[in-house]
This record gives C-alpha cells, sequence and structure tokens, in this order.
C-alpha cells in the first residue's frame, strides 16, 4: 500500500435496487479497504472515491444513474474519482464514459473484486477502466475474509440467473447461474460464527438453483444439503435464505423444514401472477395451481409458515380477469409481504417488444387493490401475535426511538420495545403487546443466556 493509500481516504458507495446488490456494495467497501485503506463515509463531499452500485430492475434505471452523476460531477475538481457499478453497468458498459467521460471506472457485479487494479490502471493511464465481464465465481476467490458487526450476515452461495423470464434483464446483466463451492460457502459462515453471528441469510437470484461442488468429487451439493450442513455449525441458530423460483423448490427441500430446526418459518417465494396465461407469457414455468401446491406441502411440514412474495401487475395483456386470478391467489395463499410493481418494460428482454393498451389508471387501481389485501392479511396475522411470546433476534435501536431496541422475530417481523443495551445482538424473549401495520411492540420476558450486570 502507498503511502498516499495510507492517508485516510474515504469511499463514499450509494446502493440501489436488491439485497444482492446491497451484498456486493459491502465487499466493495471490504474489498477497498483491504487494499488501499479505504474507510467508508456517507457524505459524498468527504469522499475520494465515489461509487454507484446500479439496479436495471426498473425502468428509466439508467436515467436515474446519470442524474447522481451530474450531481458529484463538480467533485472531480478535487481530485475524486468515479465509478458505476452493478446491473446498469453491465448493460451500459462503455456507453456511460461515452455519455459521462468523467467517470473513471465501471465494472460489472461479477468484477467488482478487481476494483483496486481499475483505480490503478486509471490513474497510470489515464483512461477510464471498463470490465463488464462475466469470470466465473471468480470474485469470491479475491474478497477478503468477511467482517460483520452484529448477529446477522448474508452469505452469497452463487451468482446470475438461467431462467430468462420474459421480463427480467437480471441473466443480461448478472450472467446464467454459477454457484460457489460447497466448501467455501461453509467455510465462510464458520468464519461468521466465530466472529459471533447467529442468523445467516443465504443469497442468490434463484439460490434455491444452488448446486455447489463438492471437494474433489464430481458431486454437487443442492440448498437442502448445504442448509442441513450449515445448520450443524457451532453457533447458527438461525437459516433464511432469498430468492428462490417455485420450480427450483424439489422435494428435498421441502424435507428440510423437517429436518433443519435451524430453518426460520418465514419464505420469500416469487409467485409473480396468478393467471396462467400472464405466467406463460412470462415464461415463469408454473401454473397457479402448481405454485400453490408448493405452499401447500411446505403448511403441511411448516403449518405457521409465513409468505412473503413478488408480484407484475399490468403485464401486456393482463384483463380484469387475470388481475381477480391474481387476487383469488393472494386470498387463496394468504401471503403477509410483498415487493409488488406495475410492470416496466426492460430494453432488450422479450416482454419489452409486447403490445400493451391497458391504462395506467387501471394498473394503479389493481396495484392498490392488490396491495391492500396483503396488508390487510399481514395485520390480521400480526394481531394474532398479541400476547404471544417470539424469540427476537436484538439487531440494534428503535428507528423512532433510540433509547429502545429493535429486532426480528423469526418470521421476520420488526419488534421494538424498551431493554437493555446489554441485549444488543442476542436472542431474547419478548411478549408482543401491540401490533401495527408494519411492525410489533413488546417488552422482555426472559433472555435465553444469563448476561452479566
Amino acid at each position: 500500500m502507498s503511502a498516499a493509500d495510507k492517508d485516510g481516504k474515504k469511499v463514499y458507495i450509494k446502493t440501489f435496487g436488491c439485497q444482492m446488490n446491497e451484498y456486493d456494495s459491502d465487499k466493495m467497501a471490504d474489498v477497498l479497504e483491504a487494499a488501499k485503506g479505504y474507510t467508508p463515509t456517507d457524505d459524498p463531499e468527504q469522499a475520494d472515491l465515489i461509487l454507484f452500485n446500479t439496479c436495471s430492475v426498473r425502468e428509466k434505471a439508467q436515467e436515474k444513474v446519470f442524474s447522481d452523476l451530474g450531481r458529484v460531477k463538480h467533485l472531480k475538481a478535487k481530485g475524486v474519482m468515479i465509478g458505476v457499478g452493478g446491473c446498469v453497468a453491465s448493460q451500459e458498459g462503455a456507453a456511460i464514459i461515452e455519455r459521462a467521460p468523467y467517470v473513471d471506472v465501471v465494472f460489472g457485479p461479477q468484477t467488482l473484486h478487481r476494483l483496486p487494479q481499475m483505480l490503478e490502471a486509471r490513474r497510470e493511464t489515464r483512461r477510464p477502466q471498463v470490465d463488464i465481464s462475466f469470470p466465473e465465481i471468480e470474485k469470491f476467490d479475491h474478497l477478503p475474509p468477511a467482517k460483520v458487526e452484529g448477529a446477522s450476515a448474508f452469505v452469497s452461495i452463487m451468482e446470475g440467473c438461467s431462467k430468462y423470464c420474459s421480463y427480467c434483464v437480471v441473466p443480461y446483466t448478472r450472467g446464467d447461474e454459477v454457484s460457489r463451492p460447497f466448501d467455501d460457502v461453509l467455510t465462510e459462515i464458520a468464519g461468521l460464527a466465530d466472529q459471533g453471528v447467529m442468523e445467516i441469510n443465504l443469497l442468490g437470484q434463484n439460490v434455491n438453483a444452488y448446486r455447489g461442488k463438492m471437494g474433489d468429487t464430481s458431486e454437487h451439493a443442492d440448498l437442502a444439503l448445504l442448509l442441513e450442513y450449515a445448520a450443524e455449525i457451532p453457533g447458527i441458530r438461525r437459516l433464511r435464505f432469498t430468492t428462490s423460483h417455485p420450480n427450483e423448490f424439489s422435494p428435498r427441500l421441502i424435507e428440510a423444514y423437517g429436518k433443519v430446526p435451524q430453518l426460520v418459518n418465514h419464505l420469500h417465494l416469487p409467485v409473480q401472477h396468478g393467471s396462467d396465461r400472464i405466467l406463460m407469457a412470462m415464461k415463469r414455468g408454473y401454473t397457479a395451481l402448481e405454485f400453490k401446491s408448493i405452499v401447500r406441502k411446505l403448511r403441511a411440514i411448516r403449518p405457521d409458515l409465513r409468505l412473503a412474495s413478488d408480484f407484475i401487475v399490468g403485464f401486456p395483456g393482463e384483463t380484469d380477469e387475470d388481475h381477480a386470478k391474481l387476487m383469488k391467489l393472494v386470498h387463496d395463499v394468504g401471503f403477509d409481504a410483498s415487493f409488488s410493481f406495475i410492470f416496466s418494460p426492460r430494453p432488450g428482454t422479450p416482454a419489452a417488444a409486447l403490445e400493451d393498451t391497458t391504462p395506467y389508471e387501471t394498473k394503479v387501481r389493481r396495484l392498490q387493490e392488490l396491495q391492500a389485501a396483503i396488508e390487510a392479511h399481514a395485520l390480521t396475522i400480526s394481531e394474532a401475535m398479541v400476547g404471544k411470546v417470539e424469540k427476537v433476534l436484538v439487531t440494534g435501536t428503535a428507528r423512532k426511538d433510540a433509547t429502545e431496541l429493535m429486532g426480528r422475530t423469526e418470521c421476520n417481523r420488526i419488534v421494538n420495545f424498551p431493554g437493555s443495551l446489554r441485549l444488543m445482538n442476542q436472542l431474547v424473549d419478548v411478549r408482543i403487546t401491540t401490533a401495527y401495520a408494519h411492525s410489533l411492540r413488546g417488552e422482555v420476558v426472559t433472555t435465553e443466556e444469563v448476561l452479566s450486570a
């Protein structure tokens, strides 16, 4: 590390989009600190390096990037370096430099580990650097050991997507599905457990499509086997995974809900729609009945399983009858959380070429009806929790009152309650006293461990 690199350099990272991008941003910070001594800052005015980790799932994502770039352009006069990463970077590549020549580096999700070398090359050649290639899983071999603060952590177990849904740009920006080796994932989880992490959330675009190579053998582990082995690591108390695809929900994975007690009773399983006609046009590969069959089998093993999902309304050609079928699925399944959006055409995807004659006002009304139904069901579930004692993993102080604590139940609900900071990063028994639209309130009953005074 050069003397200049040691001189308190700071990096500002702005993240857009999914949890995978949040994970990647954390890794960018780790890589830059290990290689160049950068420390994070929340103020771009104080930064020596500004990075935008972008998402191209929503419409006008590219324009948002250039708008953000325009707001920091003036900092170039101070010698600040600017980079664009993530999915928009993969999609646009060198076109970003052409439109914004003051950008120094453009990199994709699979090349973030090369950031230090790209920045060095930019300084030496005085030319912008672009690397949006898809090296197979290479980045994980070049990342420093994971460092966390707290009892919960994310672990990426695979990259990319091979499903090619007609509306989705992810396969084009993150590449096809590639899984990390089985032993590498378990080593990372064990390292996190040694740092006091109790809850692990396994990440992937289609995380249940995981097929990790097992050592030097020709065998591959699926997600079910990975969960079973991860549960055996001392200190791991909770296991989550996101995001899943219904077509990859194998019988073995369903059975894991009966075999792995650390596997939480909360699942994010995107369905996208309830009309078979629309699901076919989306190229999802399953019917509404097949989706409900998966849920039925899961709930036969875990009756208290809580389901979150993703929904797209206003897909090209969607009729009132299609929307009614979506609403029926929502009521039949009983989702209690969702990411739901109006269809947004992404350049280069098959769905972008489909004729769309549905008025925007109709799409808004359908979205509001969907969200209201899910919110109502979620509140019903929350109200049924009042009076019950829940195990809560304390993750920080309450957002609205820093004198109180905040944590999450096994079913992923936020609970705020009064308590000592000694309870931070502990599993605590909390009696639920009040249910709100998006959170719960409670009071400490007992702590799981005897805590020193």
